[in-house]
């Protein structure tokens, strides 16, 4: 059974960026080393904020769908910065 992660960065720019992995520590060193999306590669260095797993590629897809939905300030709220 994988394991299926959704997680939300803070970028260097204090943007947020939300993704979806199988291997959380992995992806987050690739968007570190400006070799993950498009979207980090000029915002590092990126800092871990917020994770959840799932059982389910199809249940963390559905999450991540969620978590891009929610406000700038929602988002502050999920991850701990309000």
């Amino acid at each position: 059974m994988s394991d299926h992660h959704v997680y939300v960065l803070r970028c260097a720019d204090d943007t947020f960026y939300t993704g979806y992995t199988t291997d959380l520590e992995r992806r987050v060193a690739e968007h570190d080393a400006g070799d993950g999306a498009k979207y980090t590669r000029g915002r590092t260095p990126v800092e871990l904020r917020y994770h959840e797993r799932f059982d389910s590629k199809s249940a963390a897809m559905s999450r991540e769908y969620e978590i891009k939905q929610l406000s700038r300030t929602a988002k502050e709220r999920l991850v701990g910065l309000e």
